[in-house]
């Protein structure tokens, strides 16, 4: 649909101006795409357009007209910024060494209803989206559609540090539709607040404008491993330069510096200390807002950056609106088969599908998964299954049954799930939920811990995986070949060559020759790739 019902409220705005100020704006006739004004002590005020700047009086401005603003807008906060009441203008204050006023900004607040339906897929998938732009190019402007949009059928929570987002006043602006508001006494505290947010009020939804302080990153990434979906903004161009911000890194997973043994590192044909990814990421989605109706959108971040971090870039999706209105759709290129042979076994991270024969699952009946299970790929067609995760990280979930290609669907009460996951310390507490799921009959599964080889092999069980080639993976088979050749490392041999096999079979060798404190690479290309075990 066409964007565009625009809700200004301008003249709020231009009335606390000197009126010759409001009067050369309303002459310029050019209201929508008015930005701000910046009013200066002894410089010629000025209105910034979206392409253009203006010359709004003939005069400097005096210390009387500014202090004539001052006292129309409402009380500024510790971070200098102000706004008029049951509007989404802000006034952001300049001051001298002795805080007088001496300058303002005065931006203009603005809802545009249907800005959001360029990525209103997106923002329904219940994954968190991290929204990047430059300032001013219409980042809380789709934060505060995203809000209203999300509040019509799930519980979300505004954490508006400067008021933006739901306006000035104790009255949040319609414009955020059923959405709660909190708002926040001091910048310094936005971390509190969001973590109060989680604790107190039950959201479903987080929305944050401007995570900045490396301690909201924080506060970030734990309320995503609770389970609760964020939406949120950061200041910068690409998903590069926010890899590179050592204050903001840690959204999309952060890098760290790895030493390679010298094997590894002529192998890679890179030096002995590369940078890889340190943790999961906490947006699982990250839009770049390059021009108002131009995004460049990575689906994957974790994949993204590890790409990058490898020496490739992924190409990305990009989604553009033309003069019509109409919505144009540049899907994501798939990697070649070369640049998946490249990456194979690069990520430092544990992965995913492997099994312990220490570490087992739990279900209802209480019977052990037993380590001879198969480990496997998804076959072409599965049934749907909706999962209620107590105590397990959500996010690490979506990534696990992304990885495997189920289709589990993440609910968020037991009336919806067809099955109930927890820790084994829940399970043993009786846990409200537990007790709940077993009175409705839902099977439970109970995982000894967060890992992600523990989530997977519960979606394996969960889904009865089996290959895709139909043949099935003896997994005490494997247990032995692995075991034969780490026995043989030890007594001395220099290193033993594993038969060539699949990427999910390399992944369980990789993760049993780890346990054993061994170390292990993978080689050649497909179909032939192996892994080579020896001492570090």
């Amino acid at each position: 649909m066409p964007q565009h019902h625009i809700t200004d409220d301008l003249p709020s705005l231009l009335a606390v101006l000197p009126k010759d100020y409001a009067e050369s704006i309303k002459i310029a006739n050019n209201a929508d795409d008015l930005l701000e004004i910046v009013v200066d002590l002894g410089r010629v005020p000025m209105a910034r357009f979206i392409d253009h700047e203006m010359v709004i009086a003939n005069h400097e401005t005096t210390q009387a007209e500014i202090d004539e603003i001052v006292s129309l807008v409402g009380e500024f906060d510790t971070d200098n910024r102000a706004g008029i009441e049951r509007t989404l203008h802000r006034i952001s204050a300049m001051r001298n060494k002795h805080r007088a006023v001496i300058g303002l900004t005065c931006r203009v607040g603005r809802a545009v209803y249907g800005t959001i339906d360029i990525i209103e897929d997106l923002v329904m998938s219940g994954k968190s989206i991290l929204l990047l732009g430059r300032p001013g190019i219409g980042k809380t402007t789709m934060l505060r559609e995203a809000a209203r949009i999300l509040a019509e059928k799930t519980r979300v929570v505004i954490v508006d540090t400067s008021n933006e987002i739901g306006g000035d006043g104790d009255v949040p602006h319609p414009a955020v539709g059923r959405a709660r508001r909190m708002q926040v006494s001091q910048p310094s505290l936005q971390h509190e607040v969001m973590i109060e947010a989680v604790e107190n009020h039950n959201p479903e939804v987080i929305i944050i404008d401007e995570i900045g302080r490396e301690l909201e990153a924080a506060a970030a990434r734990t309320i995503a491993e609770r389970g609760v979906q964020l939406v949120a903004t950061a200041h910068g161009r690409t998903l590069e330069n926010l890899l590179l911000n050592p204050t903001l890194s840690d959204l999309i997973g952060g890098i760290e510096s790895v030493t390679l043994s010298d094997d590894e590192a002529r192998r890679r044909g890179t030096q002995k200390t590369v940078l890889e990814r340190r943790a999961p990421p906490t947006f699982d989605v990250l839009i770049e807002i390059q021009q108002r109706d131009l995004l460049v959108i990575h689906q994957d971040v974790a994949t993204a950056v590890d790409s990058m971090l490898r020496g490739f870039t992924l190409e990305p999706e990009i989604r553009h609106r033309d003069e019509k209105g109409q919505i144009h759709i540049q899907k994501q290129k798939p990697r070649s088969s070369k640049q998946r042979a490249a990456s194979q076994g690069l990520k430092r991270s544990s992965p995913n599908g492997s099994i312990n024969k220490k570490e087992k699952t739990k279900h209802q009946n209480n019977k052990n998964f037993s380590s001879s299970q198969n480990i496997v790929s998804s076959p072409v067609s599965l049934k749907k299954m909706s999962v209620f995760p107590y105590g397990v990280a959500r996010n690490r979930l979506q990534q696990s049954a992304k990885r495997l290609g189920v289709p589990a669907n993440i609910v968020r009460s037991l009336d919806q799930a067809d099955v109930l996951i927890t820790l084994k310390s829940y399970y043993r507490n009786k846990q409200k939920p537990v007790l709940d799921a077993e009175e409705l009959g839902l099977p439970i599964f109970v995982l000894r811990s967060n890992s992600n080889s523990q989530i997977e092999q519960m979606l394996v069980e969960l889904f009865n995986l089996t290959e895709v080639s139909g043949s099935q993976l003896d997994l005490e088979q494997i247990n032995q070949q692995v075991l034969n050749a780490i026995e043989a490392v030890r007594n001395g041999q220099h290193w033993v060559d594993l038969p060539s096999t699949s990427a999910r079979v390399r992944r369980l060798q990789h993760e049993l020759i780890r346990q054993a404190e061994l170390v292990s690479h993978s080689y050649g290309k497909e179909p032939n790739r192996h892994v080579r075990v020896f001492q570090e």
